[in-house]
């Protein structure tokens, strides 16, 4: 199973993305585990996901997450801004598989 976590400001914003997410997963048949988090509350998450994503509102914690994340082989990227923007599951979960080579 494919743990993802979507980080943003309070972990709300990203909710809706997630259940997109979900149901792209689930219509390809892949057993994922997908949830927001607040972004402060990375290091308490990291050691349980094969793949972290910042929303594009707090990209600039992408260092900050590459140190949290890359020592514990957790690949991280910032979501595209227009895939947050208009919700895109398909496309945010295809970066996801991308990141954890799946």
């Amino acid at each position: 199973m494919m743990k993802i976590g979507l980080f943003c400001a309070a972990g709300m914003s990203t909710s809706m993305l997630v259940e997109k997410m979900k149901a792209v997963a689930a219509e390809r048949g892949l057993e994922t585990e997908i949830a927001a988090y607040p972004e402060s509350e990375m290091e308490t998450y990291v050691d349980n996901l094969d793949v972290a994503l910042l929303g594009p509102q707090v990209k600039y914690l992408l260092a900050k997450g590459k140190q949290i994340c890359e020592p514990k082989g957790v690949p991280i990227d910032v979501i595209n801004t227009i895939d947050y923007g208009m919700m895109n599951g398909t496309k945010v979960l295809e970066h996801a598989l991308k990141l954890a080579n799946k």
